[in-house]
């Protein structure tokens, strides 16, 4: 990515998800601009080559071959992955013990009231705990900071939100998969391949459980409408 481009596509992806509440350097007009001709088509362009940044590879499901590296560029870290379902957090209709065996009520980062995230209802990604694999905070990645996830010709906009397993990586939320078109259901949902996280370093929303904010990004996705 060039430092231009790619920042406009950062910027993007933060004026979708909130607006009055990204801190940045760079002008609310600019990211306003940016944000109604960011498609995924450009979102993966951007993405072609990988120049990693971790480790080693990763595996997308325990068992398989670790064949995904985390990839960066100087705004952007991102990854090429298949989709699991993150129910965890607040629970709900959705997300409960009931329906995922594995269901915890904690994710890694809260809301502004000390809470879990809402995995049903705000859309966020997960990243691997760091480890000699990867640390992600090395990177300008915390809790809150913006994420692109691409799937086929959608984009929806999200949060970091939680952490996995060290050696796994690709999953997100049930909001997240639910606006992409994927199967949300934590058991036998999400998909095999196709999906891109792109995170943005030294990016974050606050507070990062802005449901409106979530939503307005959903509608104003490439492909959602």
């Amino acid at each position: 990515m060039t430092p231009v481009h790619s920042l406009a596509l950062a910027v993007a992806g933060v004026a979708l998800l909130a607006p009055a509440t990204f801190h940045s350097t760079s002008s609310q007009a600019r990211a306003e601009q940016a944000a109604n001709s960011v498609s995924a088509a450009d979102l993966l362009a951007e993405v072609r080559h990988c120049a990693p940044v971790s480790h080693g590879n990763y595996r997308s499901d325990q068992g398989v071959r670790a064949t995904i590296p985390v990839c960066g560029t100087r705004d952007a870290v991102f990854w090429k992955a298949d989709m699991d379902i993150d129910c965890d957090g607040q629970p709900g209709v959705r997300c409960n013990t009931r329906t995922d065996p594995y269901f915890s009520t904690s994710t890694a980062f809260a809301q502004s009231d000390g809470r879990p995230l809402n995995s049903e209802t705000l859309p966020f990604v997960v990243v691997p705990v760091p480890s000699g694999l990867w640390d992600y905070r090395a990177y300008g990645v915390r809790g809150g900071s913006v994420a692109a996830v691409v799937y086929r010709d959608r984009v929806q906009y999200a949060v970091v939100g939680d952490t996995g397993p060290a050696g796994l990586i690709g999953e997100a939320s049930y909001a997240t998969a639910e606006a992409l078109g994927i199967d949300p259901n934590p058991q036998g949902g999400g998909t095999s391949s196709g999906v891109t996280y792109i995170v943005f370093r030294d990016s974050r929303v606050t507070p990062v459980e802005d449901r409106r904010a979530a939503r307005r990004a959903g509608r104003s996705s490439p492909g959602s409408s």
